[in-house]
């Protein structure tokens, strides 16, 4: 038996126990399994997810990895990181990073819990980061302090008592783009408050259609009255301000009035009896003003409660006066739940419907379904998070959703859709040199809990390629080995150059990316041109180029080629915001490391000789295999002592080679352990480099010179000895 709390009869209903309490799990519940083959196995699906029993329901275990949020709204705020914020059915109202500067993905308790009950609408105070709007059903909306956890309630009061204040299940709430201390909330009035919420006015009569036979509860449930806040009917469900002319706002009831003011609500207009073509008393759900155009709105409807699940968005550009259909059945599947223009370029369009998101590149033209991972899930909400061009997507069944940078979409629908150049590369966001914390918590066991992508540390790039282009390649024709006989092929180069050039014009990095057809997203790490550490093997011919230290912040210039096809854009890259101005800091850190770039570049030249050394013995030794006499014993015995003097000068350099069984290393004082030691301090904190790392640089420069003694006094001494004694073998071995 199922209803807040769960029982079990194991002896055909005479008794009953309870196996799920109040509390453990979500108590509203509508689904159980039980396994066959086990029945000690059951799941419970409630509103919070699932619970699961392996012990016939003596215990319970939430399972936290299913990120199943039923969202209503999501919204933004303008903190950096920036946070996303909405409510959930019967789960609150609750607010989480869309990215975070700390180590590994976004976790579950990264997530603030808001507000209690059914969660809707979430939406920040932009003037004071702490504070947020929560609302709850019917209408119950609060003030709530994120830090300390003080709760205003602010819900507006019913001040004439002859009229009752009829709040819909998802309320109504706005924020006035031209005052950030005014809000609107909406009963069948919409209610303005100047000071956050502390007083209202009314500032409309009953937008709806204020209908007695729509409005009356007395005859609901069945043996007893059930009112719950969700029948309540002739609402006000959106309010929507012009952010372009101030006074301006659009309202939509759930009984299909769509109402204008353009003077504050002095008078009101209703113009949704110039929408032609749909059902009296349709649901609307939502309203978008036009950040492009103040006579421009977008309103969405929907009918499916009565057995209607064809989309219907509507526009006018005339305040109301007329209307044409934005989307329909052919253009979009499923029916219409949430719309949003792009606020920099007005081709681009958002359309969230039951059956996924949509996106028009020519101003509602045509539509075509976003996929690419997201699933065709029931989209509700949407909210684009400016200063970084983030689209967030609200889904009632798969949580929230954040689509990281649409500029390039941007610039594809300025076009209307179309690409003309093989190659296309787009603006980026401004990178940002952001210092990363530890992860809070577990760090290493994360299957338990959710652990969401996480927005990756470098600069993002993205560019389009629209045709690859066919260089030739000529190969031996496997068919006639004989004659070897060469053939040409076309093949695909599908791999483009980038170069970085910073803001003297200088090239400062080059990198070979792999790349697709249509949209390509790639991470530049902003980092300069590296070089050879001390110690490393000689780079092959065409190796990547090695990753060096961070950029200083300021403008850089990618440009990207694809064959004979070129274009570029301009970047920017920031310091962390957390920090005071650290350019004299890296500044001064970069002269030093350059120091002591040039002592590894000396002592890897010098190294490469000894490597160059060591493929001559290794030929001597294979030309001398299995030779015998008198002149092979003498070349043996002297390639067996340059081979000791080069592996003490190796060991001096790097230390002496360990066993490998066990942990850990037995400690030694080596060039390259001093060398690096030295880079690490100098690297390690954001300070100026001070004596002490001056002092440590000195002693790797002594090191490195020790070596470099040892190394060319082999050479001028042991090796020429040694290459004048082979060659004056019947060998020869040695160009002169």
């Amino acid at each position: 038996m199922i209803n807040q709390i769960v029982t079990m009869s194991e002896d055909g209903g005479k008794t009953f126990k309870t196996i799920i309490p109040y509390r453990g799990v979500h108590p509203d519940h509508h689904a159980f399994w039980i396994n066959p083959n086990d029945p000690n196995f059951i799941i419970d699906g409630n509103d919070g997810g699932i619970g699961i029993t392996r012990d016939r329901g003596k215990t319970w275990m939430f399972d936290e990895k299913l990120p199943v949020g039923q969202f209503y709204h999501i919204n933004v705020d303008n903190q950096m990181p920036y946070n996303v914020m909405g409510g959930m059915q019967d789960n609150g109202s609750w607010r989480g990073p869309a990215y975070t500067w700390i180590d590994g993905g976004i976790r579950n308790f990264y997530w603030e819990s808001l507000y209690g009950g059914d969660g809707f609408d979430v939406m920040p105070d932009p003037e004071e980061n702490d504070w947020v709007y929560t609302m709850s059903q019917e209408g119950n909306v609060v003030r709530t302090n994120v830090t300390t956890g003080e709760v205003w309630g602010i819900k507006p009061p019913q001040l004439d008592k002859k009229t009752r204040l009829r709040f819909n299940w998802n309320s109504a709430i706005a924020q006035d783009p031209f005052n950030k201390k005014t809000i609107y909330f909406g009963s069948q009035f919409v209610h303005k408050s100047t000071n956050k919420g502390v007083s209202w006015e009314t500032i409309s009569t009953d937008l709806t259609n204020n209908d007695s036979a729509q409005i009356d509860q007395s005859k609901n449930g069945g043996i007893s009255v059930d009112i719950t806040g969700a029948e309540n009917h002739c609402t006000i469900l959106c309010i929507e301000p012009s952010s372009v002319q101030k006074d301006i706002l659009w309202v939509g009831t759930d009984d299909g009035n769509v109402q204008l003011t353009k003077d504050g609500g002095k008078t009101w207009i209703n113009v949704s009896t110039n929408i032609k073509g749909i059902a009296k008393g349709i649901w609307i759900p939502q309203i978008r003003a036009s950040k492009h155009n103040a006579a421009e709105a977008f309103v969405v409807m929907n009918d499916y409660r009565r057995g209607d699940f064809k989309p219907y968005i509507f526009r006018t550009t005339d305040f109301g006066k007329t209307w044409t259909r934005l989307v329909d059945e052919k253009k979009v599947t499923g029916y219409a739940l949430c719309v949003i223009q792009d606020p920099v370029e007005a081709n681009l369009i958002f359309v969230g419907t039951e059956q996924g998101l949509w996106m028009s590149f020519d101003n509602g033209i045509s539509f075509q379904q976003f996929k690419n991972g997201y699933p065709s899930v029931s989209t509700y909400d949407l909210a684009i998070q400016e200063r970084e061009a983030d689209l967030c997507i609200a889904t009632f069944g798969r949580s929230l959703w954040v689509l990281d940078d649409i500029r390039p979409l941007r610039k594809l629908a300025a076009a209307k859709g179309s690409v003309e150049n093989a190659l296309t590369v787009f603006n980026a966001p401004t990178g940002i040199q952001a210092s990363f914390k530890n992860t809070p918590g577990y760090q290493w066991s994360t299957w338990g809990v959710w652990d969401a992508e996480n927005r990756k540390a470098g600069l993002p790039i993205s560019y389009y390629v629209k045709d690859f282009p066919k260089k030739e390649k000529k190969e031996n024709d496997t068919a006639e080995k004989d004659d070897k006989k060469e053939e040409t092929k076309k093949v695909v180069d599908d791999s483009v150059i980038v170069k970085i050039y910073d803001e003297t014009n200088a090239l400062i990095r080059t990198l070979k990316w792999k790349a697709d057809s249509g949209f390509n997203r790639r991470v530049w790490n902003m980092d300069e041109k590296g070089y050879r550490q001390i110690g490393a093997a000689k780079p092959k011919d065409n190796a990547p180029e090695p990753s060096g230290i961070k950029v200083f912040p300021g403008n850089y210039k990618i440009v990207i080629a694809l064959g004979k096809e070129k274009d570029s854009t301009i970047v920017t890259v920031k310091d962390d915001p957390r920090f005071e101005d650290r350019t004299t800091v890296k500044q001064l850190q970069k002269i030093l490391q350059i120091r002591l770039r040039k002592s590894a570049d000396k002592l890897n030249d010098a190294m490469d000789k000894l490597t160059d050394a060591e493929d001559v013995i290794t030929k001597v030794n294979a030309l001398i295999k299995g030779e015998k006499g008198n002149d092979v014993d003498s070349i043996t015995k002297q390639t067996k002592s340059i081979e000791r003097e080069i592996k003490s000068i190796r060991e001096f350099i790097k230390g002496k080679e360990q066993e490998k069984q066990g942990y850990g290393q037995v400690p030694q004082t080596t060039v390259i352990n001093v060398y690096n030691e030295a880079q690490q301090y100098i690297r390690n904190k954001n300070v100026i480099p001070s004596v002490q790392e001056e002092k440590l640089v000195a002693y790797a420069e002594e090191y490195v010179q020790q070596a470099l003694d040892k190394i060319n006094l082999f050479l001028d001494s042991s090796w020429s000895s040694y290459k004048r004694f082979v060659e004056s073998q019947p060998l020869k071995l040695f160009k002169k």
